[in-house]
């Protein structure tokens, strides 16, 4: 099992090298995220001894167990949040995760900041985009983005670090780059607006399927899952 995990580890990595040197891009510069939905906890271990360093989930209820499980452990990683977050889970999610992907809303973010602040912590946080204009998917519509931004921006304990993106899916994933474009073009556009180039820092956006295409289009955070870990057993 470990040296399953490594070897998709090591073949992920060599592909963003790779991706990265056609680009003309620094490969340190793409942070390779593990999704651990549905991953039991020695698997997780697995990638972490493999060299992984960064964790996402999906849903806080899920993630808790595992948090503490690595912990016991003496397992030190850094954990994202990146599936839809509920206002009423925003205290938990503040005390264990470093990084908020799906703040779609004024409200989240009010929320975030105002529960970060009373654990005294300051949280990263990126602006889900709904660039594909999907009614079944979460995340604001392009044109709202520079108004949540503004808005966080001036929070105490969110620190606002870019966007992020789950655009719809395709077979043919080169299908997808308009979307992921849409996000760069959109990072550009509030950093003409006045956001700060440190405020829009992260694009999160490519999975196993499509992260080079991601790569190409300026992606910072590629959020792999089934490509680290095989393919998910179905739910109930």
């Amino acid at each position: 099992m470990t040296g399953e995990i490594k070897s998709q580890i090591d073949l992920i990595a060599h592909n963003i090298r790779e991706k990265a040197r056609q680009c003309g891009r620094a490969p340190e510069d793409i942070k390779l995220l593990a999704v651990t939905k549905t991953v039991p906890p020695e698997r997780i271990i697995a990638a972490l001894d493999a060299g992984i360093g960064t964790l996402g989930e999906n849903y806080i209820q899920e993630a808790l167990p595992k948090i503490a499980t690595l912990v016991e452990l003496g397992k030190s990683t850094e954990w994202h949040m990146i599936g839809h977050l509920q206002t009423r889970k925003a205290a938990l999610a503040v005390r264990h995760f470093t990084m908020i992907h799906s703040v779609d809303s004024l409200e989240l973010a009010l929320e975030i900041n105002k529960r970060a602040q009373k654990e005294n912590r300051l949280v990263k946080a990126l602006i889900e985009v709904n660039t594909g204009g999907e009614p079944t998917k979460d995340g604001v519509a392009p044109d709202e983005v520079l108004a949540l931004a503004l808005a966080m921006s001036k929070l105490d304990n969110v620190a606002l670090r870019g966007l992020m993106t789950m655009p719809p899916w395709f077979e043919d994933p080169e299908k997808m780059r308009p979307y992921f474009r849409c996000l760069r073009e959109l990072k550009q556009g509030l950093q003409a607006a006045g956001i700060p180039p440190a405020q829009m820092q992260e694009l999160s956006m490519g999975m196993s399927g499509d992260y080079l295409i991601a790569i190409e289009e300026g992606a910072t955070i590629i959020r792999i899952g089934q490509g680290i870990f095989g393919k998910r057993p179905k739910r109930g």
